[in-house]
């Protein structure tokens, strides 16, 4: 069975730009869609202004309107692939104090298959203040001889349409929700997403469909949400729109997983979207007070200990938890602080948080002894937090003078004549790179396979920092091997560390 994993990027971001009263605010998302008939890729962006952050300007009396010039530019290399330059205007409003709206903007264009620098370039038109530029990586890749599948779009409604109009979708109007942020007001969320020429890989054959939520730090998934459908593989595009009910979902973040498998359980495609859930009304877990008593939690009664345990939860723990651990450990309530333990491990294995605990608790003990860093405890080390997060790496290298060939020279036949590359290596093009460590891990949950981390030790201190990830929400930095090499290698240049890194060992 062929697998087909398609990827693609979903930008929701605050654009604040440093401007004197008001302060642009809006929110910008994109999606990536397909036509296979005219086997035509496009894309749909997708803008929402607060009014409050805009100059309104008195256009007749008692009307007032914003404008924005927006640009929109999409680069493959050095060729301008897309570009459009607009006025968009809010709605009139009668006072420059009554602005408390938001407005949207839809957009659709088409693009080959590629990869491409996606630039938004925002002025309000009412301000002497610089524009706004954001920048992004987008990556358009749908077949015309394989299935695929679009980006996955939330939606905050779907309603039959009478007028055709830019929301208009498949006979609905659809509104996207562009925020990644889902406050406790929103109780529903609707994904909406596409499938593509399913009958070129399963024929007229079975396939199933899940939609499903899991937490996004250890791909654990949340029982009861979600929902299962079943299809039959069919030419041309397959559209869902589902409903998924937040609202018994506490706070945390997440992923909205779509995973699509054939009528054997095979996976055929396999993506998800990011969201950060508060609902503080909701906990993780209920739990008497007589069951966390008589828990490994309440048989911890030394306060310095306690304290330990819960700062050391951070590399398993959601930003709400994290905030409520800080809030925690300020206060002198043992009872809080045991309930709140139990409570984490219980929400992460309801039939055994103790055996949760211990797992964690051994993982803890290995940290300790291997990562501890004077005046830094080793669960607060980047090799440390690491391990505790993920794991055991399943592949481990460890060079302490690793010296290797330049693969890819784009500049003289030989590094830099320093101290590193003189004498008798002086003219083979040799690198000479800081102590560093490479861990892989084959599986993540709710990541790709084969996930790799660099860890450096800078100042040969024995101390190691994470300088490079492919991993989702990890560290990525731009010229990691020339700063590994400490310099000696030119920008863009690839060598025998930046190839271990792609292979994984």
């Amino acid at each position: 069975m062929k697998k087909i994993a398609l990827m693609f990027m979903a930008l929701s971001m605050a654009v604040s730009g440093l401007m004197a009263q008001p302060q642009l605010s809006a929110l910008f998302g994109y999606s990536v869609f397909y036509l296979p008939e005219n086997n035509q890729p496009y894309v749909e962006t997708y803008l929402r202004f607060d009014a409050w952050s805009l100059f309104f300007a008195q256009e007749e009396q008692d009307r007032y309107r914003a404008t924005v010039e927006v640009t929109l530019v999409a680069r493959k290399g050095d060729t301008v692939a897309y570009v459009k330059k607009y006025d968009l205007h809010s709605p009139y409003t009668n006072s420059v104090t009554a602005t408390n709206f938001t407005f949207f903007d839809l957009q659709r264009f088409g693009l080959s298959n590629g990869i491409y620098d996606l630039e938004l370039t925002l002025r309000d038109k009412g301000s002497n203040d610089e524009p706004v530029l954001i920048k992004d990586k987008l990556i358009v890749y749908y077949p015309s001889s394989a299935p695929s599948m679009s980006s996955i779009q939330l939606m905050e409604s779907a309603t039959p349409t009478t007028t055709e109009n830019m929301l208009s979708r498949n006979g609905y109007d659809m509104v996207p929700y562009i925020d990644d942020f889902m406050p406790a007001s929103v109780s529903t969320i609707h994904p909406y997403f596409e499938l593509y020429n399913l009958d070129k890989e399963i024929g007229n054959n079975a396939y199933t469909v899940n939609v499903y939520l899991e937490q996004k730090e250890n791909g654990r998934r949340i029982p009861n949400v979600g929902e299962t459908r079943q299809g039959k593989g069919a030419s041309g595009i397959k559209p869902y729109y589902t409903t998924i009910d937040m609202s018994q979902v506490p706070s945390g973040n997440y992923n909205i997983v779509v995973e699509v498998t054939n009528n054997n359980g095979d996976p055929l495609f396999k993506k998800d979207v990011t969201v950060m859930r508060s609902n503080p009304i909701v906990t993780n877990a209920q739990v008497t007070e007589t069951e966390v008593a008589t828990s490994f939690a309440g048989l911890i009664t030394e306060e310095k200990t306690l304290n330990y345990y819960l700062d050391a939860l951070y590399p398993v723990s959601s930003a709400v938890e994290v905030d409520q651990v800080r809030n925690l450990i300020e206060q002198t309530d043992m009872k809080s602080k045991q309930t709140f333990l139990y409570r984490f491990w219980k929400s992460r294995n309801p039939i055994d948080p103790e055996g949760e605990w211990n797992k964690y608790l051994a993982r803890m003990k290995y940290v300790e002894e291997h990562f501890t860093y004077p005046l830094t405890p080793g669960y607060r080390t980047d090799m440390g937090r690491v391990y505790l997060q993920y794991g055991p790496p399943d592949f481990v290298r460890d060079e302490k003078n690793f010296v290797g060939a330049l693969n890819n020279v784009k500049w003289s036949q030989r590094i830099s004549t320093t101290s590193y590359g003189e004498g008798e290596h002086a003219n083979e093009g040799l690198i000479y790179y800081l102590p560093y460590q490479l861990w892989r891990y084959n599986l993540i949950p709710g990541d790709y396979n084969n996930r790799v981390f660099i860890f450096w030790d800078e100042f040969r201190s024995g101390y190691y920092r994470l300088l490079n990830s492919n991993a989702m929400g990890e560290v990525t930095t731009p010229g990691w091997e020339r700063m590994l090499s400490r310099y000696t290698m030119e920008e863009g240049a690839l060598g025998e560390v930046g190839m271990q890194f792609r292979r994984g060992y």
